[in-house]
């Protein structure tokens, strides 16, 4: 049976959105309905003895209360149209600044390094990663509408305060709200809220030039502060939605943390200091915006018990590991009274690792969708070493334009002669940053050689970063050139298969927005399943005979024998797609069984491949399913 963590929290993320719809409405109506009882008392006169129900039929009860609505609702849609842009606008909207994948800064190079390391070690795309500068608090957050567009921003204080172990757990913990669908929850959350908050700050102002215009009447000063204790009700309301849709998930994602990590004191150590030093974001306007998705509060404020968007730090550390607070704070006394030299579990860890893996981490017992969302052991020596064992020129190059556009011609070339790589290369189109460079070739072509297909999907992940970078033009020469390389020997191997359904899949114009729900049921997307477990049931079986009994056995979990159809004679680059395409719009707790289908055909003959991994891989990149490293 499919391990259900992964896929139910997508769901309930995915359900948290019309809950959190439903909230703002109701916040709204009671907003709406104390600015008209303010208004009522203001507006009434003393003669007038209508009821406050009559009361809100009048003009001045309607013009009130449509006011009320309009700024609210005309202040979410402003701010949702403004974030539009995902992560990158929402990263820019607090002032930070990307960080040079190529940077010389120490700090930066470590957490460049830990992201990396987590990436290939989860599946997950390369984050783009920003730094606030001004920012002495440790914290920090994720944001994006999609795992391949997502970025990660941390404080200059998480950088220069933190230890590798620390800053890891911190890093493992915003991975989880990639792997569990927060960030497009998150993101939305401040659009939502901004009306409420907007009609918060304009409350505010109004309450404050009350206090200084206390010379007026008092009838006027009392309707003005009655305003502006309105608008106090509105950040009452926002940061209650916050908290009511954060601090569960912030809860899963410490636990997460440790899960990915295996190492508590990690993510402990950093709550530690924060809770000693502090994470507020002082330089931003948009901090209040902001708490509900960061690591840690972002914001003073009253009613912390009440409003705050994370469990208490105290808690946070006892939920983690029992004991773990005394602990740190008996090494606090220890180092205060004598500074001893930094020793952490990565040391020890890296004593322990093998100089070099030679193959997949990982192992999927009890099926593929298992290892959905989740890092093992395995997988983090497994990134680590890969990292290790990359020459920097290849490494650097990769976090460029031109680099990363030249290696996705490498993947396609590094196995063939010179003479084939050159005539392959003359059917690319002349362009400034698309055409053919042999100077950047030749760096890729020797280490591709030498570590051959292990190295191949991450090479690719960790160019992502650069790849979204090009334009919309840029990207589409881009896919043309490499269905030009795929076309040469007039046959699609199945890496080739991958690649281009990857490209497509991250490089679209679309490939941030977020995929709606529309198939609740496997008999609305059978025609898909026909077209993907026939592509797996030839990869994975040995003849055609054999290929079509497997065929069976994998549609017969998704319906009867008469329905199931017969093992399609080929498969396009296009069905595949097309086929893709549908099934991501399945229910996330229906996706388990369609991935761990493609396992059973894939471990028929009992191994897995390289080929075969990737296609696994590509399937679960294409259903917005995380998959880790697995052994080969």
């Amino acid at each position: 049976m499919a391990h259900p963590g992964f896929f139910q929290r997508q769901a309930s993320a995915r359900r948290n959105t019309s809950v959190l719809v439903g909230l703002f409405l109701v916040a709204v109506t009671l907003i709406t309905l104390a600015v008209c009882v303010v208004g009522y008392f203001v507006t009434r006169s003393e003669s007038s003895g209508l009821a406050f129900h009559h009361w809100l039929l009048t003009q001045h009860g309607l013009l009130t209360a449509a006011a009320v609505v309009l700024l609210i609702g005309g202040g979410s849609l402003v701010r949702w149209v403004d974030l539009a842009g995902g992560g990158e606008r929402v990263a820019k909207m607090v002032g930070a600044r990307e960080i040079d994948p190529d940077t010389r800064d120490a700090d930066e190079r470590k957490l460049r390094n830990i992201v990396e390391e987590m990436a290939i070690a989860s599946g997950v795309t390369v984050p783009t990663l920003y730094v606030m500068d001004q920012e002495t608090g440790i914290n920090a957050f994720v944001a994006g509408y999609s795992p391949g567009e997502a970025v990660m921003v941390v404080t200059h204080g998480a950088l220069t305060q933190l230890t590798r172990d620390e800053l890891q757990g911190v890093v493992a913990h915003e991975f989880s709200h990639i792997f569990n669908g927060d960030m497009r929850l998150n993101v939305r959350l401040i659009a939502i809220l901004a009306g409420i908050l907007m009609l918060g700050q304009i409350g505010g102002f109004l309450l404050r030039a009350a206090s200084f215009r206390s010379s007026r009447s008092s009838r006027d000063g009392r309707g003005q502060a009655a305003i502006g204790l309105i608008g106090y009700i509105g950040v009452f309301f926002g940061r209650l939605i916050q908290a009511a849709v954060s601090r569960q998930r912030e809860t899963l994602a410490d636990a997460s943390s440790v899960q990915f990590t295996r190492n508590p004191e990690g993510i402990a150590g950093a709550l530690f200091k924060i809770g000693l030093k502090g994470g507020y974001l002082d330089t931003t306007s948009h901090a209040s915006d902001m708490n509900h998705m960061c690591f840690g509060e972002s914001t003073r404020m009253k009613l912390s018990s009440l409003l705050a968007s994370h469990p208490p730090i105290e808690k946070r550390i006892h939920s983690i590991q029992p004991g773990m607070l005394a602990r740190l704070r008996s090494r606090l006394r220890d180092t205060e009274a004598a500074p001893r030299p930094s020793h952490t579990r990565q040391a020890t860890a890296a004593a322990e690792r093998p100089a070099q893996a030679s193959g997949f981490a990982g192992t999927p017992s009890g099926g593929f969708s298992r290892q959905v969302g989740s890092a093992s052991a395995a997988g983090e020596h497994y990134a680590v070493d890969l990292l290790a064992n990359l020459p920097a020129t290849f490494r650097s190059l990769l976090y460029t334009r031109a680099g990363a556009v030249q290696l996705c011609y490498a993947l396609l070339l590094y196995s063939l002669p010179r003479t084939e790589q050159d005539a392959a290369l003359a059917r690319i189109g002349e362009h400034p940053l698309l055409n053919p460079q042999r100077d950047l070739l030749d760096k890729f072509l020797p280490t591709l050689e030498s570590q051959g297909e292990r190295l191949r999907f991450p090479a690719l992940e960790l160019a992502m970063p650069a790849l979204r970078k090009l334009d919309s033009d840029e990207r589409a020469g881009l896919q043309a050139a490499v269905g030009e390389l795929i076309r040469v020997d007039r046959k699609v191997s199945l890496f080739e298969l991958a690649m281009s359904s990857f490209l497509n899949r991250h490089l679209a114009t679309d490939a941030q927005r977020v995929v709606p729900v529309e198939h609740r049921n496997y008999r609305s997307v059978l025609p898909a399943l026909r077209v993907l477990m026939s592509l797996l049931a030839r990869a994975g079986a040995q003849n055609g005979h054999d290929a079509e009994a497997l065929y069976q056995q994998a549609m017969a979990g998704f319906t009867s024998s008469e329905e199931m159809g017969q093992l399609a004679p080929s498969v396009s680059l296009k069905e595949l797609q097309e086929a893709l395409h549908t099934l991501n719009r399945l229910s996330p707790l229906l996706k388990p069984a369609v991935i761990d289908a493609c396992g059973h055909c894939v471990v028929h003959d009992g191994r897995v491949d390289t080929a075969e991994y990737e296609l696994i891989r590509l399937v679960a990149d294409q259903l917005d399913c995380p998959m880790p490293p697995l052994a080969v």
